[in-house]
């Protein structure tokens, strides 16, 4: 499989496929609760409500209360989904999550909208680019960050069975859906190899993963072998499949619409320090905020653009 194989199904927001598998998850669990803080629309949870409005909770612009009330319910047996922006779901509740889910391994899934840059004209104070970090830094908590509308959907209903807490990153805006329309490719703590390669790995996680595959397909052009690896799960990381990938191509691209300080390169490194040092190259922000604009604009400003994954392709290639 070649990046110039893989082709786009259609365009649609990641958080679609959260409603979408929230659904399916509650119709298949009577056990699948939803909480959510106010923000029922933007999460697309209306089908749920509907539905099973017994199995929902309006807790109010009250975040923090929310994993509270969430944590108390597993105890009960229920599997709760709590809903609102990534940032409202991290910065703004760290010391709950912290105390009352991860301390004590509660079965709480936090799902997590409107992530990154890609968030647009929200601007710096919603486009939350350090959450990655903070939640792969708390012991027990799994992270998943899928590429697209149909990997969104299969990681909400696999998480319904997946046991202890969970942080599930997803974006907002339309955006190109090129995985299995049944989910089958996807298994939690299991990497996508989306391209076979020999020259470079290019690890990617959420929407970036499209624009990786939008560079593999430049450098294939270019004559470069690509190996474009989808970690959807950054913890537990996939350690043989980043493993097994440098060594043959000797050297890496990250590439995460997230701080490249604390995310999904730095856990790269980690695995490559340990057992197989080779030249990396990230993208993604520079230790810095975001700032109000059109998501794709903010992509290019930001350097996190199918040109500038292309460019580290070719300079880490050259520190062989």
């Amino acid at each position: 499989m070649k990046c110039s194989d893989i082709q786009i199904q259609n365009e649609k927001e990641t958080r679609g496929g959260f409603g979408d598998g929230v659904y399916e998850a509650g119709k298949a669990n009577p056990n699948v609760v939803v909480l959510t803080a106010d923000l029922a629309g933007s999460m697309k949870i209306a089908n749920f409500i509907k539905d099973f409005p017994e199995r929902f909770v309006q807790c109010g612009i009250a975040e923090a209360n929310m994993i509270g009330i969430a944590a108390g319910m597993t105890i009960g047996g229920k599997i709760p989904y709590t809903t609102t922006f990534a940032n409202f779901s991290t910065s703004r509740v760290y010391d709950q999550i912290r105390q009352s889910v991860a301390y004590s391994n509660k079965n709480v899934k936090i799902c997590a909208s409107h992530a990154g840059l890609t968030l647009g004209e929200d601007g710096a104070t919603h486009q939350v680019l350090e959450d990655i970090g903070m939640m792969k830094m708390l012991p027990g908590m799994t992270v998943i960050v899928p590429c697209d509308y149909n990997q969104t959907k299969a990681a909400t209903k696999a998480i319904a069975d997946y046991q202890g807490p969970v942080y599930l990153r997803f974006g907002r805006p339309k955006w190109a859906n090129f995985t299995a329309e049944d989910g089958s490719d996807f298994v939690i703590g299991k990497a996508q190899k989306m391209s076979e390669g020999t020259d470079v790995s290019i690890f990617a996680c959420g929407h970036m993963v499209w624009k990786a595959i939008e560079a593999g397909k430049i450098l294939e052009e270019k004559g470069i072998s690509v190996e474009v690896i989808n970690i959807h799960t950054i913890k537990p990381l996939d350690e043989a499949a980043v493993l097994a990938s440098i060594s043959k191509t000797g050297c890496a691209v990250t590439v995460e619409e997230h701080n490249i300080i604390g995310g999904l390169g730095d856990s790269i490194a980690q695995v490559a320090s340990k057992h197989l040092p080779i030249p990396i190259e990230y993208i993604g922000t520079k230790d810095t905020f975001g700032e109000s604009g059109k998501p794709l604009e903010l992509l290019k400003k930001y350097g996190l653009d199918t040109p500038f994954i292309v460019d580290a392709a070719e300079k880490v290639i050259a520190r062989k």
